[in-house]
């Protein structure tokens, strides 16, 4: 999931095709359906994005109450208005009357507290939480941004790889090879620097002991000469997310398991490994969709579509993971260059689940 930001942003406007009285305002790659003539190309307004959770008064003032997703009518959803996906909100609002919105957007200004806004956090059902214990050797994950809101994060025709994202949870695995130890968490609970205690009824780690992971993490320790070892997957199947892709958590061969990324400390460094030099043939991994050199409108295309894990085009496709063919840190988002492309469709699904 995306870190939330609420920033000022320069706009650039569009005709809606099928609306007179409204117009898309474009934010990076995103588009935001707003009141025709409310702004025009060029103005700096606010952009608060998906899964941003408003306070009651911002709601009102912003005429959206009960427009809104969730019980309370409250958070901030992709939506279609008038056959237009619009996603996330433009505005001005008053709390912010006063200020140059041009300047703090060339600063990078953030105003979700100023606003009162707060992410979104879906409720965990019991088999993805339980006792938790500090871990503070545990190897962390990292929020993986939107490219449409950040479309410079990579170079057009550099070297990438395009991996099916996969609507499950996320499973942090760290194997410390100095007392054979492994640890096993959750995005949200790693997040924290926390590891899960195990208990036969937790999804994480019947999803750890189903794939023998802890023998592969220990292989690979040994043989990259490391004293940390972390492997990040994806569970899936019915009973975790709305989308299953034909597998069934519920059963006693238990979740499926698909490896996304691979860390390792050596000689006291922490290194992104690529899965599939490594585990292939010895631990599932998300299916690699595209390689080659980097084109948006190419990325847009993969990201649509079906999934591709059962082999049988069951449903729908969350989207891709876009990173370089060589590991690099990216100065668009401060951190490793890496991101990912979600398909309207999956955005716009009637019934989804969002555990993290």
């Amino acid at each position: 999931m995306s870190t939330l930001r609420v920033t000022a942003e320069e706009l650039t406007i569009h005709e809606h095709p099928n609306a007179d009285a409204l117009e898309l305002a474009q934010v990076g790659l995103y588009r935001a359906v707003v009141a025709k003539g409310a702004y025009r190309t060029g103005d700096f307004a606010v952009y608060i994005p998906e899964q941003a959770v408003l306070p009651p008064d911002l709601i009102a003032e912003l005429g959206l109450t009960g427009r809104l997703a969730g019980g309370n009518a409250d958070r901030v959803k992709a939506v279609r208005l008038r056959g237009e996906l619009s996603q996330g909100l433009v505005c001005r609002p008053a709390a912010l009357a006063d200020v140059d919105l041009a300047r703090a957007a060339a600063q990078g200004e953030d105003f979700a507290e100023r606003l009162g806004i707060t992410k979104w956090a879906p409720p965990v059902p019991t088999t993805m939480n339980g006792e938790v214990e500090s871990a503070p050797d545990l190897l962390p994950w990292v929020d993986i941004e939107n490219l449409q809101r950040y479309p410079g994060i990579f170079e057009p025709g550099e070297p990438v790889v395009l991996t099916e994202k996969l609507h499950g949870t996320a499973c942090l695995v760290t194997y410390v090879a100095e007392d054979k130890r492994l640890l096993v968490s959750s995005k949200g609970f790693g997040a924290k620097s926390l590891a899960l205690k195990e208990e036969e009824r937790n999804l994480y780690w019947r999803a750890v002991r189903a794939h023998d992971v802890e023998a592969v993490a220990a292989g690979l320790a040994a043989r990259l000469g490391a004293t940390r070892v972390g492997i990040f997957g994806e569970v899936y199947g019915a009973g975790v997310q709305d989308l299953g892709y034909g597998n069934d958590a519920r059963t006693d061969t238990g979740p499926g398991l698909a490896v996304f990324d691979v860390s390792a400390e050596i000689d006291g460094q922490v290194r992104w490994l690529d899965p599939a030099e490594l585990l292939e043939g010895v631990l599932p991994l998300v299916p690699r969709l595209y390689e080659g050199p980097y084109d948006l409108d190419r990325v847009l295309e993969v990201a649509t579509g079906r999934e591709t894990v059962s082999g049988k085009e069951l449903h729908l496709r969350e989207g891709v993971v876009i990173r370089p063919a060589t590991e690099r840190y990216s100065p668009v988002v401060g951190g490793r260059a890496i991101a990912k492309a979600v398909s309207p469709a999956y955005l716009t699904r009637k019934g989804g689940t969002e555990y993290e």
